[in-house]
């Protein structure tokens, strides 16, 4: 059995699919640009203001599917350019102290808005 899970601290999806997904104990949620929801609108900056917005939204999905940073177990991140890679890794980073989960990044040709970075996770439900 899935549950849908939708919070308003994170943007709402923009397309024909859901925040996220919680199934057999494991929360998937969908890739997250930089968009903050209480505008609408993506944050302006650079990667490391996209970087930061991205997480917060990660983590208010994580928080209302009953999760946290410390149960995501892989995650890809998806950026415009990878001369952005460290400044994107150092924020990143930051919510991931001791025992980060399995990662991939990848450069890709254009992502959602233009915008310059894009994260999905997958974590256990605590």
């Amino acid at each position: 059995m899935k549950k849908v899970i939708s919070t308003t601290n994170a943007p709402g999806a923009i397309g024909p699919y859901s925040q996220a997904i919680v199934a057999n104990g494991m929360i998937f949620i969908s890739g997250q640009v930089p968009i903050d929801p209480a505008t609408g609108k993506v944050v302006e900056g650079d990667i490391t203001a996209q970087t930061e917005q991205v997480m917060k939204n990660l983590e208010a999905i994580l928080k209302a599917a009953g999760s946290s940073f410390s149960q995501v177990v892989k995650s890809t991140c998806l950026l415009s350019d990878m001369a952005n890679f460290a400044a994107m890794n150092a924020v990143y980073g930051s919510r991931f102290a001791e025992n980060p989960p399995a990662r991939a990044a990848f450069a890709v040709k254009t992502l959602p808005l233009n915008v310059f970075v894009e994260i999905e996770m997958i974590a256990l439900k605590a």
